[in-house]
């Protein structure tokens, strides 16, 4: 089974466009799990531009799910995480400045820091996931860290899939099977969408987790946020 974790970021940004609570985003958290989703994920970036630090802190009693918090490791992260004990803990290398999420790490350059955060965040019963580049070497460098599991990076699959280009899945169903091999789970995200979330589902051998938000959310618009997650549900199942 697949997990459908639900990335609410687009939420907070259209709140706060207006400067007040609409739309309620820890209503809408709760609307997604009793709708059928699996999991909220927030990522929280310095800038604040959409998910706020206190959002974090205002979820946790909200998500019975599982609770999957996506960033950069700096300081003011690192606390936040370990105040707010999540299910999961996503590392992602993103610049302060970056629009959204557009590299894996360099698990070999970046090692010894990412064992140093990982061995923290596992002191304290968070599970960890690193964002990954579909490439061997990085998905053996995850290994070395100690993490938990990798998040496969899926903007490049998305991309080829529009153009015709399937055979990109056998890259992410290749590093899925490492993976596994070096006893990581393995989930997915980044520009996935109803299009494309069944052939990916059933070419990543046992995918743990996807995480979802731009596409679904942008899709919720036409479809309504309760059909579009039923509608995701069943090509993941």
């Amino acid at each position: 089974m697949t997990k459908l974790s639900v990335n609410i970021n687009k939420i907070a940004t259209l709140r706060n466009s207006r400067g007040g609570n609409t739309p309620d985003l820890l209503k809408v958290a709760k609307d997604i799990q009793d709708f059928g989703g699996e999991g909220i994920t927030i990522h929280p970036r310095p800038d604040e531009r959409h998910i706020k630090y206190q959002d974090a802190h205002d979820l946790k009693p909200i998500v019975y799910t599982e609770y999957n918090i996506e960033g950069n490791p700096i300081p003011k992260f690192i606390d936040l995480v370990l105040t707010v004990k999540p299910t999961q803990v996503t590392l992602v290398p993103d610049a302060e400045d970056a629009i959204t999420s557009n590299a894996g790490w360099d698990t070999k350059k970046h090692k010894d820091f990412l064992s140093e955060v990982i061995s923290e965040f596992k002191r304290n019963n968070i599970r960890t996931s690193i964002f990954a580049d579909p490439l061997s070497d990085m998905i053996e460098g995850a290994a070395t860290t100690g993490a938990d599991r990798i998040e496969l990076y899926t903007e490049e699959f998305a991309s080829q899939y529009t153009k015709g280009n399937k055979d990109v899945v056998t890259r992410y169903s290749n590093c899925a099977k490492i993976a596994n091999e070096l006893g990581m789970g393995v989930n997915a995200g980044h520009d996935l969408s109803l299009d494309n979330i069944k052939f990916f589902k059933e070419n990543i051998p046992e995918l743990l987790e996807v995480s979802i938000g731009h596409a679904l959310i942008s899709e919720s618009i036409y479809l309504g946020l309760e059909n579009v997650i039923n509608m995701y549900l069943h090509r993941l199942k």
